[in-house]
């Protein structure tokens, strides 16, 4: 999988896929029936882009809904995989604090000043956002948005997370690096390097939410 980013990071984002590394082939934006077809289905991915999923099998509520609509019960893997990229991207697609910077437009892009965090910011997990619309930001007091840079501060918090302890932060190469794991996401890893501007994630997962994490914690 691959993902594509524009000038204005808040953009949409073009998604490819490939089976080989060699041909690609682009993914279509989810829809919202799309993303909640999605959230019904179960299991590991079969590989086969065409593969289709019946929800009479798994959700015979959803299932009916769809057949009173007039649509078949199915879903494809390939929208199934455009689903699960855009609920990753939005739960657990994470960026350091000040590495972008929104302007008075309302576009986003990459903070020239951003020099990276210091190591005792990078400790904390209020010092990273998620990359995705806020929801959190919005429901804040004038009194506790008064602190905030609305340049900087314009996403949500990993702190605010739910539930607590979904993140797991470590030092690693001798306090060099900061990797924080989600473990929601299993397989969703993010670095950075303090004091430098080299930051990123990654998934390396089968695509399932861990929705046994409140019981683990």
């Amino acid at each position: 999988l691959a993902e594509g980013l524009g000038p204005d990071r808040a953009a949409p984002r073009s998604r490819l896929y490939s089976l080989n590394c060699l041909d690609w082939s682009l993914l279509t934006p989810a829809t919202k029936e799309v993303l909640a077809l999605a959230e019904q289905v179960k299991g590991r991915f079969q590989g086969d882009p065409s593969f289709e999923y019946n929800l009479s099998e798994i959700n015979a509520e959803a299932a009916a809904r769809l057949i009173e609509s007039g649509k078949e019960p199915v879903i494809k893997e390939e929208a199934r995989l455009i689903a699960t990229i855009e609920q990753i991207d939005k739960a657990v697609g994470i960026v350091p604090r000040g590495a972008f910077v929104k302007t008075p437009l309302g576009s986003v892009h990459e903070n020239r000043h951003f020099e990276g965090l210091s190591l005792v910011e990078a400790k904390k997990l209020s010092s990273y956002f998620h990359f995705a619309e806020p929801v959190n930001l919005k429901n804040k007091t004038l009194l506790e948005k008064a602190d905030l840079d609305p340049s900087t501060d314009f996403l949500d918090s990993l702190e605010h997370d739910i539930p607590r302890g979904s993140w797991s932060i470590q030092l690693e190469r001798g306090g060099t690096v900061v990797v924080l794991r989600s473990l929601l996401w299993l397989g969703l890893t993010f670095y950075h390097v303090p004091m430098t501007k080299q930051f990123g994630y990654v998934y390396f997962g089968t695509g399932e939410k861990n929705l046994d994490l409140p019981f683990m914690l």
